[in-house]
């Protein structure tokens, strides 16, 4: 089945639109997955929305709660959060640039395949992966999707572009703590050396496929040898429910112009610091 688009919009930059759509990079639907079943009666187990000293509550009656101090939640409705909910925005801006190891790894959270929607958006496409490779950075700007605003990342990647989703700075935990009861000290030159010569001989080009996930494959032996099995207990659960951008036109001229408001930006910040001095 062919993989459905997450969004659709346009990269911009500057005054250079590209009709693209987002693709995930990775595959949630790979590995084996379980149901929880009632064993004596075969029926698949179900979860339900309880309160203590109440029991089973409607779904229309639960809204959400901020804990603000000890057992103290200030309530919201689902209706008010969905209110300010941004809107998905039909553009991605291309806002700054940074080098291609500024960022540290642990900001990135989920990648995407970004691709041109048609032809004719290709060869601005091409122009700024190019770019991007030839200038060794990333692209960094904002994406509204499912209601919110992400922090993005795009680079180079094979023939297209990779947008990664990034994790705000507030979202990272300070690694000052966690690393703070290890001794200030230098590691034994020894033993430092002994390690280095280890990493050398174990260094080699990355493969991904040259690892596999051992666990899983044992799991899927099994699963596939009880299927066989006559013998395996069996159960039948029966009865349970179960934007298009506009086309780019005169790529030159509009990157030409992009670079004069670039150029006469800088001009002005300069005769303002002489100014100013």
């Amino acid at each position: 089945m062919a993989p459905r688009a997450t969004w659709k919009g346009q990269l911009r930059l500057s005054l250079v639109s590209i009709p693209v759509e987002l693709y995930s990079a990775t595959k949630t639907g790979s590995k084996v997955s379980f149901r929880q079943i009632h064993k004596p009666s075969g029926k698949r187990v179900h979860y339900e929305k309880t309160v203590q000293g109440v029991g089973p509550v409607d779904r229309d009656d639960i809204v959400k709660g901020y804990e603000v101090g000890d057992d103290e939640y200030i309530l919201l409705d689902p209706q008010e959060i969905d209110e300010i909910k941004l809107e998905s925005k039909k553009t991605l801006e291309i806002v700054q640039f940074v080098g291609v190891c500024e960022i540290p790894p642990l900001y990135f959270d989920r990648p995407y395949y970004l691709v041109p929607t048609d032809e004719l958006a290709q060869d601005a496409y091409r122009v700024v992966r190019d770019a991007l490779r030839q200038a060794e950075k990333v692209g960094l700007g904002q994406l509204t999707m499912r209601g919110k605003e992400q922090l993005v990342a795009i680079r180079p990647c094979g023939d297209g572009l990779l947008l990664e989703t990034l994790h705000y700075a507030e979202e990272i935990r300070e690694a000052e703590p966690m690393f703070s009861a290890i001794e200030d000290a230098e590691a034994d030159d020894d033993l430092l050396e002994v390690a280095t010569s280890l990493i050398d001989r174990k260094t080699a080009p990355f493969d991904a496929s040259a690892f596999t996930d051992s666990y899983e494959a044992a799991l899927r032996d099994l699963i596939e040898a009880k299927r066989k099995d006559k013998k395996t207990p069996r159960t039948t659960a029966k009865g349970e429910k179960a934007a298009e951008g506009e086309n780019v036109v005169d790529l030159m001229a509009a990157l030409k112009e992009s670079l004069k408001k670039a150029d006469s930006g800088k001009k002005k910040g300069g005769r303002a610091k002489k100014k100013a001095s």
